[in-house]
C-alpha cells in the first residue's frame, strides 16, 4: 500500500514521465519511515530531485534548496489542521419584478417574483426582496484531504468557497469559521491561504515558466536566491506536468498558446508557489475535457497530501475524479442536502428511499435527483431534514474530530502554524519567534521597491511581445502631427496667422489628451489579475500604482518628442531651441496628465465601452472650457470652476505664452489692422488712406511699418494673464500626480474582490 501511495504522489503527470517506480519503496521509507506524516510539498519535490539525480547520474543536487528547514529537523509527526465552518448564512437584496397592478390593487393572478403590499414579509418592500444564498451551512475540511462542494448552477457552490476564503464583506456573512478552533484574522488567512478563481487570469504573452517565475518573485522572499527560485519553479513544473509546455506562451484569442488544462494547472501553480496551508479553488475543472479535469484534480490530491487543506467547488465530477475526493458537500438552493464521504453516498440515498442504481455515476444520479426534488414543493426540505437526522444518527465525524482534538492537545493555532512552517510549509521567509499568531508570517514577503521592479519587468516583458500596440499609438501620433503640419504649414505673423496658431494649439493640446484614451483598457484587462494577486498579499497596491506610472513614462516621452518634432518647425512656431524644449515639455506633461486621468477612470469604471464614453465626454468639456472657444472673462460665473478644472486649459495657455512672449515680435503692422474685418476686402490704396485718416484722428502717425499688435496684446485678448508658462507646465504635471494618487485610492477602495 505504501508503495502505491508513494508512486501516486511523486510521479509527475506530464508527458515527461520519469522512471520513479524503481525507487518508490525507497522514497516511501525516506518520507514515512520515521513518522506517519505526509511530506510537505518542499520535501516531496526535494525527493523528486534526489530520485532524478540517481536516475540520470547527475551529481548536481536538483530541487533540494528551496524549502525553509532541513529535512532532518522535521517534527516527529505532523500536526493536523481542521478548517471548521458552522451555521454560515449569507443573504443579498435583489430587485423585485414589479407590475403596475401590484401597486394599486391585488391582482387575481400575478407572476412569480411580482409583489403586492400584502405579500411582503418583514425587511422587504415592493422594490426588493431578500435572497438567501447560504442557509445554515456547516462542515469541516482537514489537511491531507480534498473537500468538494457540489450542486447545480445557482446552488451556492462558489458562494460557499468565497465565504470560506474571506471574500465576502465583513458583516454580510453570519456564522463562524475557525482553523483548529480559533477564529482566523483576515490578515493571517491571506498569508496562509491561496484562492484560484474559476477563470484563468494570466498574462497572454508570458510563457508558462515566466508566469511561474514572476509568481515566485512575488511570493518568495528576496533572501532566497534567484537560482533557488528557478530550481523551485522547475520542480513545480514537473509536479504540475507542464514540462512540455514550459517555454510556450499562455496565449489568448489572437495568439496560440497552451491548452485549457495546462492553463488551469498554471493558474493553480502560481497560487501554490509558496506552499500554502489552505487552498481554495472555484470550479477548477470547468470547461475542461475529462482527461484534463482528472489531471487537474490529481495535482490537487498531491497538494493535499503534502499537508494542505484543499477545498474546491466542482459542477459534475466524473467517476475517476470521484475516487480522488475525500469529503463532499451537496448544496441545493443554499442548503446542505448531503455532507460526508463519497463512500457513504450510496448508503445515504438508499436510506432516503432512492438507491443509486448499480454501474451508474453516483454524483450524476445525486445531482439529477436533487434537481428533480427542487421542482417539487417541499421535496428539497425533506432531503435537508433527512441529512440532518442521518448525520446525527450515524455520527460520521465524532471519531475524526476526537482524533484531531487529541493530536492538538493544548496546542494553539500559532504553535500549529509554527510547526507546519518548520516542516517546510509557507516558503515565505516566515519566522516563528514572534509573540502573536498574526506576526508569525510577514504581510508582504518583499519590500515595495522589489515589488515595483518585478511588476515593471513583467509589464515591460508582456508589452514588448505585443509591439503592435505601441506601434499603433505612435502611428496615430505621427499621422496627427503630419496632418497638422501640412494644414498649418509655415504660419506667418499676420492676424490670420495668429488665429490659425490659436486653432492649431487648441487642437494639438486636446489631441494629446484624446490619444491617451488607449490607456483605458490596460488596467481593465489586468483588473482581475490584480485583484487575485493582491487579495492574498502578493504585492502592495501602492507598488502596483507606482509601477503602472513608471512603465508608462518611456513611451510618453517618446510620443511627445515624436509629435513635437513633427509639428514645431513645420508649423513655424517661435522660440528656437529653448522654445522647442518647452513645447516638448508641455506636450509630455499633457500626455502624462491625460494618461493619469484615464488610468484613474479605469480604476473607477469597470467597463471599456462605458469608460470610452466618459473619457470622450469629459475631454470635450475640458476643451470647451479651456479658453479657446470662449475667453475666461466671458465664461459665466457658475461655470468658471470648470475652467480651472480643465486639463486642456493649462497646456493651452502654456504654449500660447511660449509662442507670444517675445516682446520684439509684431503680429499686426499698418494696414494689417483691417484684416479679419469687413474692411479686409478693401483695396490696399483705400486702406492706406483710411490709415492716414485714422492717424489724424488719433493724433499719432501710423505707417505701414507701425506695430499695432504684439504678443502681449494677443495674450491679453485671450485672457491669459494670471499664470506664467512655467506655472502652467508645473500645474499640468501636478494634475498627473494627483490623478495617479486618485488611481491608487481607487485600487485601495474599489478592487477588493469581496461580495457585499
Amino acid at each position: 500500500m505504501s508503495r502505491v501511495v508513494a508512486e501516486d504522489i511523486i510521479s509527475p503527470i506530464g508527458d515527461n514521465h520519469l522512471p520513479f517506480s524503481a525507487h518508490s519503496m525507497e522514497l516511501t521509507e525516506l518520507s514515512y519511515g520515521t513518522s506517519g506524516a505526509s511530506p510537505t510539498l518542499g520535501q516531496l519535490l526535494k525527493r523528486v530531485g534526489d530520485v532524478r539525480k540517481e536516475a540520470t547520474g547527475d551529481e548536481t543536487p536538483v530541487h533540494q534548496t528551496f524549502y525553509v528547514s532541513d529535512f532532518n529537523s522535521v517534527e516527529p509527526r505532523s500536526l493536523p489542521f481542521v478548517l471548521s465552518f458552522n451555521n454560515l448564512t449569507y443573504s443579498v437584496k435583489v430587485r423585485r419584478k414589479l407590475q403596475l397592478p401590484a401597486i394599486f390593487s391585488r391582482p387575481r393572478h400575478h407572476c412569480v417574483g411580482a409583489a403586492t403590499a400584502t405579500d411582503l414579509v418583514p425587511g422587504e418592500n415592493l422594490f426588493s426582496r431578500t435572497k438567501t444564498l447560504l442557509n445554515d451551512i456547516s462542515g469541516e475540511a482537514r489537511d491531507g484531504e480534498i473537500m468538494a462542494v457540489l450542486g447545480a448552477s445557482g446552488s451556492g457552490k462558489s458562494t460557499l468557497i468565497d465565504a470560506l476564503a474571506n471574500r465576502i464583506a465583513k458583516g454580510s456573512l453570519k456564522g463562524t469559521i475557525t482553523l483548529n478552533g480559533e477564529v482566523l484574522e483576515s490578515r493571517m488567512l491571506k498569508v496562509i491561504s491561496a484562492y484560484v478563481m474559476q477563470d484563468d487570469l494570466l498574462f497572454p504573452m508570458l510563457t508558462v515558466e515566466e508566469t511561474l517565475m514572476f509568481a515566485a518573485e512575488f511570493r518568495l522572499p528576496r533572501t532566497l536566491s534567484i537560482s533557488k527560485k528557478k530550481l523551485r519553479i522547475q520542480a513545480l513544473i514537473d509536479q504540475l506536468g507542464l514540462r512540455n509546455a514550459a517555454k510556450t506562451v499562455i496565449g489568448d484569442e489572437g495568439h496560440r498558446g497552451v491548452s485549457g488544462g495546462e492553463r488551469r494547472r498554471v493558474s493553480i501553480g502560481i497560487d501554490i508557489i509558496h506552499d500554502p496551508i489552505i487552498l481554495f479553488l472555484d470550479e477548477p475543472t470547468s470547461g475542461l475535457d475529462s482527461t484534463s479535469a482528472y489531471m487537474v484534480v490529481k495535482v490537487l490530491q498531491r497538494i493535499a497530501q503534502s499537508g494542505s487543506i484543499v477545498t474546491m467547488s466542482i459542477h459534475q465530477p466524473s467517476y475517476r475524479i470521484l475516487g480522488l475526493l475525500d469529503q463532499m458537500i451537496f448544496l441545493s438552493r443554499g442548503q446542505t442536502v448531503y455532507s460526508g464521504s463519497p463512500l457513504s453516498l450510496p448508503l445515504f440515498f438508499a436510506e432516503f428511499g432512492h438507491p443509486i442504481p448499480e454501474h451508474e455515476n453516483q454524483t450524476e444520479f445525486a445531482l439529477d435527483l436533487i434537481r428533480e426534488l427542487e421542482g417539487s414543493p417541499g421535496a428539497t426540505k425533506s432531503l435537508v431534514e433527512f441529512n440532518k437526522s442521518w448525520q446525527q444518527m450515524k455520527h460520521t465525524r465524532i471519531t475524526s474530530v476526537h482524533v484531531a482534538e487529541s493530536n492538538r492537545q493544548g496546542l494553539s493555532l500559532k504553535e500549529a502554524i509554527s510547526a507546519s512552517i518548520s516542516r517546510g510549509k509557507l516558503v515565505s521567509g516566515a519566522t516563528t519567534n514572534e509573540a502573536s499568531t498574526t506576526s508569525m508570517v510577514p504581510t508582504f514577503v518583499n519590500p515595495f521597491w522589489i515589488e515595483m521592479a518585478v511588476l515593471s519587468k513583467r509589464s515591460i516583458t508582456n508589452s514588448r511581445r505585443m509591439p503592435e500596440l505601441f506601434a499603433i499609438r505612435l502611428a496615430a501620433v505621427l499621422v496627427t502631427g503630419f496632418i497638422l503640419a501640412t494644414v498649418f504649414w509655415q504660419l506667418d505673423n499676420s492676424p490670420k496667422g495668429v488665429q490659425e496658431r490659436l486653432g492649431f494649439f487648441a487642437f494639438a493640446m486636446s489631441t494629446t489628451f484624446y490619444t491617451c484614451a488607449d490607456a483605458l483598457p490596460v488596467f481593465l484587462q489586468e483588473r482581475y489579475i490584480f485583484m487575485r494577486e493582491t487579495s492574498h498579499n502578493a504585492y502592495r497596491r501602492s507598488s502596483y500604482a507606482l509601477s503602472h506610472a513608471l512603465v508608462a513614462l518611456p513611451s510618453l516621452i517618446f510620443l511627445s518628442l515624436a509629435f513635437s518634432a513633427t509639428t514645431f518647425w513645420a508649423v513655424g512656431l517661435d522660440g528656437g531651441v529653448s522654445g522647442f524644449l518647452f513645447y516638448s515639455s508641455i506636450i509630455f506633461a499633457s500626455f502624462w496628465a491625460g494618461s493619469s486621468f484615464v488610468s484613474f477612470l479605469s480604476g473607477v469604471v469597470p467597463d471599456v465601452m462605458l469608460g470610452y464614453t466618459i473619457v470622450v465626454a469629459i475631454l470635450a468639456y475640458f476643451l470647451l472650457f479651456s479658453g479657446f472657444f470662449i475667453n475666461r472673462d466671458r465664461i459665466p460665473g457658475y461655470w468658471i470652476w470648470f475652467h480651472y478644472l480643465s486639463l486642456v486649459k493649462y497646456p493651452y495657455e502654456g504654449v500660447l505664452q511660449n509662442e507670444f512672449e517675445d516682446a520684439g515680435k509684431c503680429f499686426s503692422r499698418g494696414v494689417q489692422i483691417f484684416d479679419n474685418t469687413p474692411l479686409g476686402a478693401v483695396p490696399t490704396s483705400m486702406k492706406a488712406r483710411l490709415l492716414e485718416s485714422l492717424s489724424g484722428s488719433l493724433g499719432m502717425r501710423i505707417t505701414s511699418s507701425t506695430c499695432l499688435t504684439k504678443g502681449s496684446d494677443i495674450l491679453q485678448q485671450q485672457g491669459i494673464t494670471d499664470l506664467s508658462k512655467w506655472s502652467c507646465l508645473w500645474i499640468t504635471v501636478a494634475w498627473g500626480f494627483l490623478f495617479r494618487i486618485l488611481f491608487y485610492f481607487s485600487l485601495l477602495l474599489g478592487s477588493k474582490g469581496k461580495r457585499r
